[in-house]
């Protein structure tokens, strides 16, 4: 239970760090505002938000990565600077490990494993992941969560809710939805400590992938996760590395086999994996994509998956007005001041203009940030169930175009669009 007591306590010590952090900041920056350079000016500031989150600890670090794709309501000079925080956090130690295993299965030795190796093969700011072996000879992969960790993010989230209430009243924030976005961005933060639901997206996303040539999802051992460890098929060999050694021929069937995954999710399905960095994403020597961690994952409703899918559609052939009017049917609402009839005509220039570019020179990322900008500048505000599929797209782009840089998105979305959008009718 989050208490007045601990909020003040929490909210004193941020403000001293944000205060000692910040101020710094403050006669330099004015002096570039002062020579005329407010650009300048505002990315000192947006970096030096972006190392203070990282000292606030974790859960400033996921809120600062999920606000960092909304580029919708936010400065993309903002949303770049976020855009590189990185999940880095220390292991447990063995000591918290014991703790941690005793908490989750009331025993530091749980009869439910025949061994596990106490050194984690992976850490991040929720969990550590450790690898063992069931008494069926079974390798696995614990995601063991941290000690206390719910506590701190309940009280952290709380913090912030209650400075978007104060923030939502500013007159510079008027028709911004500030309050949506930072509730939003908290139920994706906190999402990611529930395991039984973690489990859950895991067999909803092997299932739906298995349709998908050369892409793998870890199986879940339901009889040995708990509400505090999630148990899952071990998967060996992976490297962030394997794709550069690999022939070109193999690097393309890489990068099509990854991008086939994630139209599936979007366009057909509607379930999507929204966070598919390269941690999470690996390439195998025998030519497979895994998909790793699913707690960042959302459900698209029928309508906005189908409105995904047909805004794609129409773009892949150039219909501009189509995709813009898409954008605003699919919105959560208007500014007061918003001007619908040029961001209509802005939007469907900007997918027309895409739509002539060679394969090579199209970038999503591009394509997005103008879009955000559009949407910002003439009051459409995004839903945010459509931005954090959308982040799954502009995560992955990288990878993608290091695999294959001719690698046409457009084109190989379209078989996948038509199973979206008339497959299910017929199935229906």
């Amino acid at each position: 239970m989050v208490t007045t007591r601990a909020l003040l306590a929490r909210s004193t010590r941020i403000g001293a760090v944000g205060a000692a952090h910040l101020l710094p900041a403050l006669p330099p920056a004015l002096v570039k505002v002062a020579r005329g350079d407010r650009a300048a000016a505002r990315r000192l500031l947006y970096r030096r938000l972006t190392t203070l989150l990282m000292r606030l600890g974790p859960t400033f670090v996921k809120a600062g990565q999920v606000l960092g794709t909304r580029r919708d309501v936010l400065p993309a000079a903002l949303c770049d600077e976020l855009s590189v925080l990185q999940d880095r956090v220390d292991p447990m130690t063995p000591e918290q490990t014991s703790r941690a295993l005793a908490e989750a299965y009331g025993s530091e030795t749980p009869a439910e494993f025949a061994e596990i190796d106490l050194t984690p093969v992976a850490s991040g700011s929720v969990a550590c992941v450790y690898r063992g072996r069931m008494p069926d000879g079974a390798e696995v992969a614990l995601k063991l969560r941290r000690p206390g960790i719910e506590s701190t993010m309940a009280l952290d989230l709380a913090l912030m809710r209650r400075g978007a209430r104060v923030m939502a009243r500013l007159p510079m924030l008027r028709g911004v939805p500030v309050r949506e976005v930072v509730e939003n961005m908290c139920g994706a933060v906190f999402g990611q400590l529930d395991f039984a639901r973690e489990a859950e997206n895991l067999r909803r996303l092997k299932e739906n992938l298995a349709v998908v040539p050369r892409v793998r999802v870890p199986g879940v051992r339901d009889d040995a996760c708990r509400p505090r460890c999630l148990v899952m098929e071990f998967m060996p060999d992976l490297d962030v590395d394997v794709a550069r050694s690999m022939s070109a021929a193999v690097r393309k069937r890489f990068a099509a086999s990854a991008m086939t995954a994630i139209y599936h999710m979007l366009f057909v399905d509607g379930f999507v994996h929204c966070d598919m960095h390269p941690g999470n994403l690996y390439f195998t020597r025998g030519a497979q994509v895994v998909v790793l961690d699913a707690g960042f994952s959302v459900q698209l409703t029928e309508e906005l998956r189908r409105l995904f899918a047909e805004f794609f559609m129409n773009m892949s052939i150039g219909r501009g007005r189509h995709c813009a009017e898409i954008v605003v049917r699919s919105g959560t609402g208007l500014r007061p001041d918003a001007d619908v009839e040029t961001f209509l005509v802005k939007m469907a220039d900007l997918v027309e203009r895409s739509h002539g570019l060679p394969a090579r020179e199209f970038s999503l990322i591009a394509f997005a940030a103008e879009m955000f900008d559009l949407q910002r500048r003439y009051g459409v505000h995004a839903a945010p169930e459509l931005i954090f599929p959308l982040l799954s797209l502009l995560v992955i782009e990288g990878t993608v175009r290091e695999l294959d840089p001719d690698l046409d998105f457009q084109e190989l979305a379209k078989p996948v669009l038509m199973r979206g959008l008339f497959g299910r009718r017929a199935a229906a």
